[in-house]
């Protein structure tokens, strides 16, 4: 038994060896693709392998189990299945920009179905891929052995295409990764032929005629800052968004029509991701996901409720969903040596032109020297030709062939190349048009010897053959751009845009709790009815605001101290039907005892000209709306205060409209708002109406044509009184009646109404209330009123909002049985929340 040599091995020197091979092995022969030709070698070898078998686009199609057998058997020593799903790949054209192989059969599809068996499938070359295969007989590229040595497979193609650029790239490698995103032809002939005529070119001035990735499937780019970066440096990050659109569907509602998908989503599975989001509650307004694709493209129609907005709806699949995606360029490739490399585009672009100067000076020389050898046999017939007789005679005397080519290279001077032609030329080639075509081929041979020679001296030629190429190229296979490129910062989804812009009610309790519900939480109910509970206050805690607004309203919170503070309504924690709230100082910097007395949603500041505020004390300021659009963090001063005093209510203004102040004894003053000059922030204000002992401002409201002022007491009686009723007077007097109160009452708010407004009451016991304000009886100013709502014993009314009347109802005209029971509460007489 012969015993082998045993040889030590430092273990870390030999893993750290075999890894690095390991590692070699894939960057070079697997997952990088070269920079000449844009192809990894399983990928080259499949090109190769059809152009081998004859598979061009005009011949018959074959199995593709044909076509991975010869691969396999003859070049690529892997599994059959790595080189049918590279073989498929190159025939989707959802992931080639431009398809290398034309395919017949099951491909698979967007959606991600696999292809069919290759026994199954058909294919071969695509036109444009025989582009990179061309003049590969050349001698244009190096060839090496197979592994086994038993076939010569070429290193690289030729690549009269430019397809790194136009096919992009993505592999994994060992400690580094490829993603190079696809292109426009045009756009890279355009690029290339202008980086020949302009060697010193900026990244900018090539983006002018390349600005960016063009993915098969289409899409958005959002910005080009990312795309600056990508072909500066080699990396880079671009936001790609799906195409999308909104249409009009039946009955009001809209539909999301999605026409172009992020390059590389998956169809299926984005709708999967939608019905997840749906069920999950994180995105709203979807009703169903309808796929209408069919073979002219992409369309996926997501259906949305009536009541959705569509743009919202829009804006959060883009954040939630692989309707907006980044795609990290890394511009990794082989370069010289099979060194893997990050390139800038220009350097990308300078690597395919050297490629193809190499490649045209080869097959120049190879060309050249056909021609050469072509010229040296026509000199050597020319010479037979012109000594016809002689050339026969000692053909004749010579006994054998080899004889006879000895005899005519001694005798003529010629090479045993011209005396082998010479001997197997056929008589015809004697007759005299014969030897005239000889003649002619010999002149033309000439003429192109000199034209190869001077491509190869002069370097000018050999790059306006490159442009000449890229321009065929371009007429033959150019297409239009089909992703578009927006100018955006970034693709970022803010919160705001992910808001949905519908109407809320924002409550606020004394004891400085906030929340906001649906504005389409509460029906509205016959006048008169008991409500349903608005919200769980806690102990000795009352509502005291209730105010009407969009989500992307802002909120001036205006105080007892004369302060204003800013906050956007959608902002305000939503919360349940009877929740309490959140409280209001986690969400402005109230001082310790401030009271928040006045909530004015103010949708945009270039709509009101001025704020009116009123006082407790009757002292009222006009000031210039945009004083205050933006409000620090910890407030602004709204208005100067005298002791004991407290600002009350705000009001929008255009500066023109009446003013109306009522209080709590039942007086209400109408006068000209002119009477108040404009001021600044820390004014005071002037006397808007002189109070009785004991009296004090409980409502002010401007004039509005075909309006009513609406006086509610703390006791649910209420009543409208026609606007006509009451007489302009001066400012600081004392005003005329308004309602007549019962012993004991006294008016808790006033408001100007119209008819069709929809009035929102709430009680210090958290008792909600919504009633149309034309079912309110319109009475004359001395009158007493009727029942507003019905109140629990010891509750009383705190505070009303008006908001307009939603569309189709009319609550103004529902019978009794039509206010229905509250779930929450058994024997009200309410209406259930929505």
């Amino acid at each position: 038994m012969e015993i082998g040599l045993v040889r030590p091995v430092d273990i870390v020197k030999e893993m750290r060896d075999a890894y690095l091979d390991y590692a070699m092995s894939v960057i070079v022969s697997r997952a990088l693709p070269d920079v000449r030709d844009g192809l990894k070698p399983v990928q080259r070898r499949i090109l190769y392998g059809m152009w081998d078998m004859g598979l061009r686009h005009n011949q018959p199609y074959k199995k593709c189990a044909r076509i991975v057998g010869d691969v396999l058997g003859k070049m690529h020593p892997h599994g059959d299945g790595a080189v049918y799903d590279a073989l498929a790949r190159l025939a989707q054209e959802w992931n080639i920009r431009y398809p290398l192989v034309d395919g017949q059969g099951n491909f698979g599809s967007v959606d991600g179905d696999p292809p069919a068996a290759m026994r199954y499938t058909e294919a071969r070359l695509a036109q444009i891929a025989e582009e990179l295969l061309v003049d590969i007989e050349k001698n244009t590229v190096d060839f090496g052995p197979n592994f086994d040595g038993s076939y010569q497979e070429p290193k690289v193609l030729p690549a009269r295409l430019p397809n790194l650029l136009i096919n992009g790239a993505a592999g994994i490698a060992v400690g580094m990764a490829t993603n190079i995103p696809p292109h426009n032809l045009g756009e890279v002939c355009d690029a290339i032929s202008y980086l020949i005529d302009n060697p010193e070119a900026t990244v900018e001035e090539l983006m002018e005629r390349l600005p960016g990735p063009d993915f098969p499937t289409g899409g958005v780019i959002l910005g080009a800052e990312g795309i600056v970066n990508a072909y500066s440096t080699g990396k880079g990050h671009i936001v790609i968004r799906a195409k999308a659109h909104i249409e009009e569907a039946a009955r009001g509602a809209y539909h999301i029509v999605v026409t172009e998908l992020p390059y590389q989503v998956n169809k299926a599975r984005l709708q999967e991701r939608i019905a997840e989001l749906v069920k999950e509650r994180k995105i709203d307004g979807i009703r169903d996901i309808r796929d209408e694709s069919d073979r002219n493209g992409i369309r996926l129609v997501i259906i949305l409720k009536q009541d959705a907005q569509p743009k919202k709806v829009l804006n959060q699949l883009f954040k939630f969903t692989q309707m907006q995606v980044s795609f990290g360029i890394n511009m990794l490739a082989l370069t010289e040596g099979n060194q893997p490399r990050v390139l800038p585009l220009k350097k990308v672009l300078q690597h395919y032109i050297e490629h193809r100067r190499e490649v045209i000076r080869r097959r120049t020389e190879f060309e050249l020297d056909k021609a050469r050898r072509r010229a040296h046999i026509l000199e050597g017939l020319k010479i037979a030709l012109d000594h016809l007789d002689a050339v026969i005679q000692t053909i004749r005397e010579s006994r054998t062939r080899d004889s006879a080519r000895n005899n005519l290279m001694r005798a003529f001077q010629l090479s045993e190349e011209q005396a082998n032609a010479i001997l197997e030329m056929q008589l015809g080639r004697l007759a005299a048009l014969e030897r005239k075509k000889i003649e002619d081929e010999y002149r033309e041979v000439i003429k192109l010897i000199a034209e190869l020679e001077d491509i190869l001296a002069n370097v000018r030629r050999v790059l306006q053959i490159i442009k000449q190429d890229l321009a065929e190229l371009k007429e033959k296979y150019g297409d239009a751009r089909r992703t578009r490129i927006v100018a955006e910062a970034n693709g970022d989804i803010s919160a705001e845009d992910l808001i949905p812009d519908v109407q809320v009610l924002v409550t606020v309790t004394d004891r400085g709790y906030i929340k906001r519900v649906n504005a389409d939480t509460y029906r509205p109910q016959n006048r008169g009815g008991r409500g349903i509970r608005g919200m769980t206050t806690r102990d000795q805690d009352v509502v005291e605001h209730l105010v009407a607004c969009n989500t992307m309203d802002d909120l001036l919170f205006f105080t007892d101290r004369g302060k204003v503070y800013q906050l956007k309504a959608h902002e305000v924690p939503d919360g349940s039907r009877t929740a309490k709230g959140l409280p209001l100082v986690n969400l402005i910097s109230l001082a310790p005892g401030e009271q928040v007395t006045s909530v004015l949603p103010v949708p945009d500041f270039e709509d009101g000209e001025y704020l009116l505020m009123a006082t407790v004390n009757g002292k009222v300021k006009r000031t210039l709306l945009q004083e205050f659009a933006t409000v620090r963090s910890n407030g602004l001063i709204a208005i100067g205060l005298e002791e004991g005093d407290a600002l009350r209510w705000v009001k929008l203004s255009q500066g023109d409209e009446d003013v109306l102040l009522t209080t709590a004894q039942g007086q209400t003053l109408r006068f000209k708002q002119n009477q108040v000059r404009p001021m600044g922030r820390p004014a005071s204000g002037v006397t808007g109406i002189n109070l009785a002992a004991g009296d004090r401002v409980v409502g002010m409201d401007l004039v509005r044509a075909d309006a009513d002022l609406l006086v509610v007491t703390r006791r649910g009686q209420g009543k409208r009184t026609s606007l006509d009723e009451y007489p302009v007077k001066g400012r600081a007097t004392g005003g005329v009646i308004t309602i007549r109160l019962r012993e004991g009452d006294e008016v808790a708010a006033a408001c100007v109404v119209n008819p069709a407004d929809t009035l929102t009451l709430i009680t210090r016991q958290g008792i909600l209330i919504k009633v149309a304000a034309a079912s309110i009886s319109c009475l004359g100013r001395a009158t007493q009123g009727v029942r507003v709502i019905d109140l629990k014993p010891g509750d009383e009314v705190a505070a009303l909002t008006v908001e307009p009347l939603e569309e189709g109802s009319n609550p103004a005209v529902m019978s009794a049985s039509e206010a229905l029971r509250p779930a929450d509460e058994p024997g009200g007489n309410g209406a259930v929340a929505q």
